[in-house]
Order: structure tokens, then sequence, then C-alpha cells
């Protein structure tokens, strides 16, 4: 499982996908949500803007995603 870090409460799904390189820019998070590719917590996730929170697992082709806040 990778970490993904980000610095604020929350991050949005699309963002996610961002910080974990899975993606280089919306549009493809876009598409990627939409067809079911993605799940978060375990579970198919089609909203892009669903925000992600510090302990979520995002999972998408077969790798895991753990979000992980850092206040440093």
């Amino acid at each position: 499982m990778k970490k993904v870090c980000f610095h604020t409460e929350f991050v949005k799904l699309q963002q996610l996908m961002k910080l974990a390189d899975i993606i280089s820019q919306g549009s493809d998070a876009k598409m990627l949500i939409q067809n079911g590719e993605v799940k978060l917590n375990g579970e198919v996730c089609t909203m892009r803007g669903k925000k992600v929170y510090d302990g979520d697992i995002m999972e998408f082709d077969g790798t895991e995603y753990m979000a992980c806040r850092r206040d440093d």
C-alpha cells in the first residue's frame, strides 16, 4: 500500500489521484472515476469531488493508496 500525503483537512478524490501520480490532469480523473474504475474504502466511487480524509483507502488498477494528512 502506498501512502499519499496532503496538508489540508481533506482532499477531493481527483486531487488524491493527482497527488498519487495516477493522472496528470483532472479530465483524466473524471473519466476513470465515472467509469467506476476507482474504489474508496472498498466501494466503487463515481464522485470525483468526494472528500477523502486521513486514513481513507483509495484503490485503482489493483493498487491501494492510503490518504495521509501531514501537519508539518
